[in-house]
Parts: structure tokens; C-alpha cells; sequence
């Protein structure tokens, strides 16, 4: 019988182990000696970060970065004391695939962490929670059931969790079928189904709670799954130390608050684009406003505007609340920017009077650079957006109604392209790139709405003539601003208690 494991010849027992031994000791030695993730990171003072946009990932607002899943990575590197480098995908295989290749040290999108993500990739601690919900156009039937699914039109985000959770259902449903689409996010596939052109998209519960109020066809129906943990994802293959330092991280800014606080800012700001109740206006009319009328009176006159409309905006953007902060920062009565604050010499932005001035000044500089063939009411219209959005961002929606043979002096016109700078095919043609373009159309359609109850509380009170014609106070409304589906809003659908405290405040709600 042959020996499995002959005896090499000249080679005494114990040699071979002997003579390795020195050789292992090194590789040992060498191993225990790499540096470690962290170690790296922190000698290149760099932390890479892959993520895709959205507008609770990450977007730009006036040329800053900013997001709620941003806002967490750059207090991570803060914490580390490193450079933030951001890499933005326009998809998720795109993502995963910087992941596996370890062009990045970590992915951070809002990622539920489904079964085949947690088989695939190493994760960090779980910060939130999500599940997969079909959002459906409200002129065709609600799904009960994922059966319900086979017979409509869908599209969801390729690699998304809501695919991964459609394949799932497709084992028992084999039917079943959705457009697989790499370059849409979910405000480009919420749009597509307020529009009609889809039946249905499925998108995480987070995005939906951010971007509903934007589109008056779309209802939310059935939930795929449980909530899923969300978190960041690592490489497949690692050391546990940027691991355990995103445990740290997150265990800190649970305990001091800080988590929350993003929570609140990113995911609770829309509640201001929506009405917020009869009682709660009337309340603050009698509460608040009686302390800021006469700085609003003075202002005005000073800039010529109209008070009304000035204290308008302070309600729209604050509620009349001093010491208000936003989800980017800004802050005060008007809510300004530290640059604009800088720009217009506010130097304390929590002073009330202070903020009221100038958001005056502001709004004024604003009123001046729209162009002089715009009239009004448009052109106060368009003030109020850009005092939103930003002057550059109302003015790629005007280039983009132009190209589109519409008017692009006519508000009725331009705000149907403002919320197009939230769609990748839109504003990649921009000079300024992303913007939330929903926002300022909810935003100046809430603040004519509180411009029109405060001119019936306070007639014959314009301090300007920017809002008048010959003379003759604009309407509300524009004559031809007739939409067949007109968006609906809270005060639309409110309680009869709350109509009926409407109707006592103004005969016109």
C-alpha cells in the first residue's frame, strides 16, 4: 500500500516546523502590524462616502450640500477629524458596485437593510426604520393585496429595497411584473404616478412621509413588509474598526439628542408647507402678530411692500416664532441664511425687529432683480419663490418653460417647471442643478392664502404699490388660474369645525 503522506527524503522530523516557524512569526507580525481601516482613514484625513440623491440622502440648496444621511456622514467625519469626501451615484447598482469594489469606505442612502443586503455587505448600527409602500394614482383602484399588483402598471427604482421585496413576492406570484428603472428617484416616480403614467411605484415609507404633501393624485396604500432597520453599509470584507466607530457615533448622538434633532429637521420641516389648522392661525393672529405688526408696518413702508404681504412670508416661514431654525440652518423670524444675513447686515438673526427688517431688505432686492416685463401679481409671485429656492433655481425654471415654448413671465407657467429641478433629466440641463421645486409652489400658494385672510382683517392697509394695478388691489387668485385638478391641501380637506373657524376668519376660505 502506498503511504498518503510519504516522508520527504533528508528531511528529519520536526525540520520542516522548525524552519517555518521564523516565516510564520513574520507573517504574523507583518498581519498584526497592517494598519487597520480607521488607521488609514485617518492617515489620508480623508473618509470616502458613496450616496445617491434624494431629499432624504442628499441634495443641494444654494450651491451647500445637505440631507439628513449627509448631515449624519459629516458629523461622522467631524467626529473623526477628517475630510467628508461625498461620491454621488444616480443609482444603486452603481453604488453596490463601489462597495464591492472598496472604492469607498462606506455607502450611506437610507439603505433597509433586507435579508440580501445584510447576506452581501457588512453594516453599521441601525439609526431608522422603513418599509416598502405601493403608492398608487388615485383614479385607479387601491391595492388589498400584492395579487392586486399583477394588473397594474409599476416602476420602482432598479436595486432598490422595494424591488428586492418585489422579487421576493414574485416567488409566489410569478405574474407579476414592474419597469426596472436605473436613473429615477423616487420624486421622479411619485411624479410619474400623480401624472397618470404609472398606476403605481413602490418607495420606502421615509420618502413618501417627505414628498406626499407635493402631489395631490397619489395615495398611499399597501405596506410589502415590516419596518426594516436602515443603516450604512461596508464593504463585504474588513476589519471591525470603522465598525465600531460608527457604533460609537451613533450611541453619542443618540444619548446627547442629537439624532432626534436631524430627525425632526429633515423629516418634520414639510409640516410648514401645509396648513396648519384655522385655531392655530386665529390664535397666532391674536397672539403673536400684535407684537410684530407695527416692526412689520415700518418695514414695509420703508421698502416699499405691502405689510400684509411681508407678514405673510414672516407666518409662512416661522409662524411669527423669533427664535425658529429650519432643517438647513437658517433662522429668526424670516428665516434667513448666515450669507444673507451677511449681505443685507442683519447681525443678529434671533432679534426679531432685526430679522424683520431685513427680510424687507431681502425680499426687495429680490422684487428688484425679477425682470420688468414680469407684472404683477406675477411678479411678486416669483419674488416670493426665489426668496424660497433661490433667484438662480426660478431662473432654470424659466429657461426650462422657455425651451418648452411656455411663457416664461407667466407664474401659472413657470410653477409647473419649478418642481421639475428635482428630477435628474430636468436638472442636469440646469445652470444650478438640483433644487426641491415643489416647495416654493406650495410655499408662495400658502402665503398668498395668508396674505388674502390678513388684507380682510386689514383693509385699506397697503403701504406700497407692489401689489396693485391702477390702484385696484390684485386678487387672490389670477383670472385664468383655472386648473382642472386643483392640488389639495389641509384647509381643503379640513374638519367642519375647522371650515367653519375659517369662514369666521375670512369669507374667502
Amino acid at each position: 500500500m502506498r503511504s498518503s503522506n510519504p516522508k520527504r527524503p533528508g528531511l528529519e522530523p520536526g525540520l520542516a516546523v522548525r524552519l517555518a516557524a521564523p516565516a510564520i512569526l513574520a507573517l504574523v507580525l507583518t498581519a498584526c502590524s497592517q494598519p487597520t481601516t480607521l488607521d488609514r482613514i485617518n492617515q489620508e484625513g480623508v473618509l470616502h462616502v458613496v450616496m445617491h440623491p434624494a431629499s432624504t440622502v442628499y441634495y443641494e440648496e444654494n450651491g451647500e450640500p445637505s440631507g439628513f444621511e449627509y448631515e449624519l456622514v459629516r458629523r461622522f467625519a467631524d467626529s473623526l477629524g477628517v475630510e467628508l469626501r461625498v461620491e454621488v451615484v444616480d443609482d444603486f447598482p452603481e453604488l453596490y458596485q463601489r462597495l464591492d469594489e472598496h472604492h469607498t469606505h462606506l455607502a450611506a442612502s437610507g439603505l433597509a437593510l433586507t435579508p440580501e443586503l445584510r447576506r452581501r455587505y457588512r453594516h453599521g448600527p441601525v439609526y431608522d426604520r422603513s418599509r416598502p409602500v405601493v403608492v398608487y394614482n388615485a383614479d385607479v383602484d387601491r391595492p388589498h393585496t400584492p395579487a392586486d399588483l399583477i394588473s397594474m402598471d409599476i416602476a420602482v427604482r432598479a436595486g432598490s429595497a422595494a424591488e428586492q421585496q418585489l422579487e421576493r413576492i414574485r416567488e409566489t406570484l410569478p405574474e407579476l411584473a414592474w419597469q426596472s428603472e436605473s436613473n429615477q428617484d423616487p420624486t421622479e416616480l411619485l411624479h410619474r404616478v400623480n401624472k397618470g403614467e404609472l398606476d403605481a411605484t413602490v418607495i420606502n415609507s421615509r420618502e413618501l412621509e417627505n414628498n406626499q404633501v407635493f402631489f395631490s393624485s397619489v395615495r398611499d396604500g399597501l405596506a410589502l413588509s415590516s419596518p426594516r432597520p436602515v443603516g450604512w453599509l461596508l464593504p463585504p470584507e474588513g476589519d471591525g474598526s470603522l465598525m465600531q466607530a460608527a457604533r460609537d457615533y451613533f450611541q453619542k448622538i443618540r444619548a446627547n439628542g442629537t439624532l432626534a434633532q436631524f430627525e425632526e429637521r429633515f423629516f418634520g420641516h414639510l409640516d410648514r408647507l401645509d396648513y396648519v389648522g384655522a385655531k392655530t392661525f386665529t390664535t397666532h393672529l391674536e397672539n403673536r402678530l400684535p407684537d410684530y405688526r407695527e416692526t412689520f408696518r415700518k418695514a414695509a413702508s420703508a421698502h416699499d411692500l405691502d405689510w400684509r404681504l411681508l407678514a405673510a412670508i414672516g407666518y409662512q416661514e416661522s409662524h411669527w416664532e423669533p427664535r425658529a431654525v429650519s432643517p438647513t440652518g437658517v433662522r429668526g423670524l424670516m428665516m434667513l441664511t448666515l450669507d444673507t444675513a451677511a449681505l443685507i447686515g442683519v447681525k443678529n438673526r434671533l432679534d426679531p425687529e432685526a430679522s424683520i427688517w431685513g427680510g424687507a431688505r431681502f425680499f426687495r432686492r429680490l422684487h428688484n432683480r425679477i425682470p420688468d416685463n414680469i407684472t404683477e401679481p406675477d411678479r411678486t409671485w416669483f419674488a416670493l419663490a426665489a426668496y424660497n429656492v433661490g433667484y438662480g433655481h426660478l431662473q432654470d425654471a424659466r429657461r426650462l418653460a422657455r425651451r418648452d415654448g411656455s411663457n416664461p413671465d407667466r407664474w401659472l407657467d413657470v410653477k409647473e417647471y419649478l418642481p421639475l429641478l428635482a428630477q435628474r433629466k430636468y436638472y442636469t440641463q440646469t445652470r444650478y442643478g438640483y433644487a426641491r421645486g415643489y416647495e416654493p409652489v406650495l410655499y408662495t400658494q400658502n402665503i398668498r392664502r395668508y396674505y388674502d385672510v390678513l388684507k380682510w382683517m386689514f383693509p385699506g392697509e397697503d403701504t406700497s404699490v407692489a401689489m396693485t394695478e391702477n390702484g385696484v388691489e390684485s386678487p387672490l387668485e389670477d383670472p385664468e388660474e383655472q386648473p382642472s385638478r386643483p392640488r389639495k391641501t389641509r384647509e381643503q380637506t379640513a374638519s367642519g369645525d375647522q371650515r367653519r373657524e375659517l369662514r369666521r376668519v375670512s369669507p374667502l376660505l
